[in-house]
């Protein structure tokens, strides 16, 4: 592919004649539609930035609530903020709260580790769930795109056989036709 000659004089010499984009007129709206356009060129650079399988992900965890919620404890137990908090308030408990042995922050803790273990699992129940549905969408693709690829060799073959016949054919005949007129 060739690149636009971004040189403003023609190949003549003279004066450059104004292009396609000298022509369009600056009118107010035109930066309001210009920012549509990028508003749309983001939008569907994001949609393909992303496997299809994602993206329905995304959507179906969108319109739950129980998947938001367990997305969002999920995400939160899993981040720095919740030890530096769980650390503030075990210190606090175990200093003010309760005397050792803190029977009822083991009550507590235990408690906090039997549901945060379901939200670990439930994670792990879904990523699994993704994974096999990119694994079954990405095979379906890559099938397709084998059949296509497999069905355009043999027509490639097929072509290329005509084509040989043709010139087979074209030389028999110019030799034939030569040979009727000596």
């Amino acid at each position: 592919m060739t690149k636009p000659d971004l040189n403003p004089e023609p190949p003549g010499g003279g004066p450059a004649q104004p292009g396609p984009l000298a022509q369009v007129p600056h009118a107010a709206g035109a930066g309001g539609q210009a920012a549509k356009l990028k508003d749309k060129q983001t939008t569907l650079q994001d949609a393909l930035r992303h496997h299809p399988v994602v993206l329905e992900q995304e959507a179906q965890r969108a319109q739950d609530v129980q998947l938001r919620i367990a997305d969002w404890i999920t995400g939160f137990a899993g981040s720095m903020n919740f030890v530096y908090i769980h650390i503030a308030l075990f210190t606090v408990w175990m200093l003010f709260i309760e005397s050792k042995p803190w029977p009822t922050l083991t009550l507590i803790v235990s408690l906090e580790a039997i549901f945060l273990s379901t939200f670990v699992m439930i994670g792990q129940n879904r990523q699994s769930a993704f994974q096999q549905a990119k694994a079954d969408h990405d095979f379906t693709e890559q099938e397709l795109e084998l059949k296509t690829n497999t069905q355009l060799t043999r027509e490639i073959h097929t072509l290329t056989t005509e084509l040989h016949n043709r010139l087979l054919e074209r030389a028999n005949g110019h030799r034939d036709g030569g040979a009727r007129n000596v």
